[in-house]
């Protein structure tokens, strides 16, 4: 069996606040292999978007990567040179923004933005460049490709605006893409093109994906794997359609139960009770007990993850043991 691309083992970022050491992600682990789409999913403030600009190297101080490792392809990033991680970020490892601009710069044309993208990593010419440019936007269905190079970020919709930015991450076919929510914002019919694109990546060229959301609807369609992250630590990771169609987690449980689809029309929406807890204190428990139906004693300590079936969760009452417990 080949080694997976990417190995993220007990991960842990840190920032440091006015009232303390904030641990936005703390021991998180998971392997994603070559042609593998990664759906990594929680509500808002649950760590998503911290580990993916962990692994891309982009956390900027006063938060920093406190421990844990990075292996992409075998090599470390955690403590990587910033050199090596410029190198390998855009050409190796790609991000997608939620936000467009994000990556695009206002006041450069499309052209100017994508050639110098290519420039930055490959010496080619000029032209091979534009031409690679050209290649791109088509790829992800922006028609009369050439004359919209020369056009700027503000004359496109959000829509476009987001292909132009997926564009600029297939530039140098990367083996990995993480991309964070880029779909939230845009209207139904756009989000299914660009799921459609992404998916017909990963099959055609053997990209690996890190799809960040909240949006389980999209994970379920698109993923291969689906990691649930609750208050900094991945709760439950497993194939999609087992997550999706038997959580274990109670919180899996509830993400699953409150989606507007699984309510049977005339009943009140489904919700999890309570909120997210602080970081800055979440103890030495569970950090879903205090919203947990089927917290016990044995939540006032963290649980490990366990292992059963190729499926990983943490928790010291999961759903089966409870079923057949009953």
């Amino acid at each position: 069996m080949t080694a997976p691309l990417l190995q993220v083992r007990n991960l842990r970022t840190e920032f440091a606040t006015r009232d303390g050491v904030l641990p936005a992600v703390a021991d998180v682990s998971f392997d994603l292999v070559r042609g593998q789409v990664l759906g990594l999913v929680g509500e808002s403030g649950s760590g998503k978007s911290v580990t993916g600009f962990s692994i891309i190297g982009l956390i900027d101080p006063p938060g920093r990567v406190a421990g844990g490792s990075i292996l992409f392809n075998g090599e470390e990033l955690v403590d990587a040179p910033p050199e090596r991680m410029r190198a390998l970020r855009g050409r190796r490892i790609a991000m997608i923004f939620q936000d467009p601009m994000m990556t695009l710069n206002p006041v450069l044309s499309i052209e100017t933005q994508m050639v110098e993208t290519v420039l930055a990593h490959e010496r080619v010419s000029h032209q091979a460049a534009r031409a690679r440019s050209i290649e791109a936007l088509t790829r992800v269905g922006i028609a009369s490709a050439a004359e919209r190079l020369q056009q700027y970020p503000h004359q496109f919709s959000g829509g476009m605006r987001q292909r132009v930015a997926i564009a600029i991450a297939l530039l140098h076919n990367p083996e990995l893409i993480i991309a964070d929510e880029p779909t939230t914002a845009l209207d139904v019919t756009v989000q299914g093109q660009i799921l459609y694109e992404m998916q017909k990546l990963t099959r055609e060229s053997g990209t690996s994906l890190i799809w960040i959301t909240h949006d389980l609807a999209v994970v379920a369609g698109l993923a291969d794997r689906i990691a649930v992250m609750y208050a900094g630590r991945i709760v439950e990771i497993g194939d999609a359609g087992e997550v999706l169609d038997g959580p274990r987690h109670p919180y899996s449980r509830g993400l699953l139960d409150s989606v507007p689809a699984a309510t049977a029309p005339g009943q009140r929406l489904k919700q999890i009770s309570g909120s997210t807890p602080s970081l800055l204190r979440l103890g030495p428990g569970c950090a879903f007990r205090d919203r947990c139906p089927r917290a016990g004693q044995a939540c006032g300590t963290m649980p490990d993850m366990t292992t059963l079936d190729g499926r990983s969760l943490r928790c010291h009452y999961p759903l089966d043991a409870v079923r057949e417990a009953a």
